[in-house]
């Protein structure tokens, strides 16, 4: 995976494979999923269903449907959103964010540029990372 280092939020691509315009984004989000996806917010932890999520499955963008994460990637890391050490193959994209007075790596999908969440380097074996998503940012398909 390639990580993108910018100069924040407006560093990432301006055109992906997926696009729609910032009505059609409000039409086909909810407001939260709009707010985290769209504007780069951050939901309140321990509010998402998908923290609890224990099936099998694939996590997907909830914003383009596109396949981000497999289940068996998933870990409990005691933050309150769910978290992951790898996501799939070219399925997410990383750029430098510098809000809130600090730098951090943003997560946003590969296929709409939407917002996820943010990876650390304090996650389990085997890579040692800790993608912590948004849950209104992804849907779960079980096997």
């Amino acid at each position: 995976m390639k990580r993108l280092f910018g100069g924040g939020h407006d560093e990432a691509p301006a055109t992906y494979p997926f696009q729609l315009s910032d009505d059609e984004w409000r039409q086909k989000l909810g407001p939260a999923a709009f707010q985290v996806l769209r504007k780069h917010g951050t939901e309140r932890a321990g509010t998402s269903a998908l923290n609890m999520e224990k099936r099998n499955g694939v996590f997907h963008c909830a914003g383009c449907g596109q396949a981000l994460f497999a289940a068996d990637t998933k870990f409990e890391s005691g933050t309150g959103w769910p978290s992951f050490w790898q996501p799939l193959e070219g399925a997410v994209g990383e750029t430098e964010d510098r809000s809130f007075f600090m730098t951090r790596v943003e997560v946003h999908c590969s296929n709409c540029g939407g917002h996820l969440g943010h990876v650390f380097p304090d996650g389990p074996r085997p890579t040692g990372l800790r993608y912590c998503m948004n849950g209104v940012s992804m849907t779960f398909t079980p096997e």
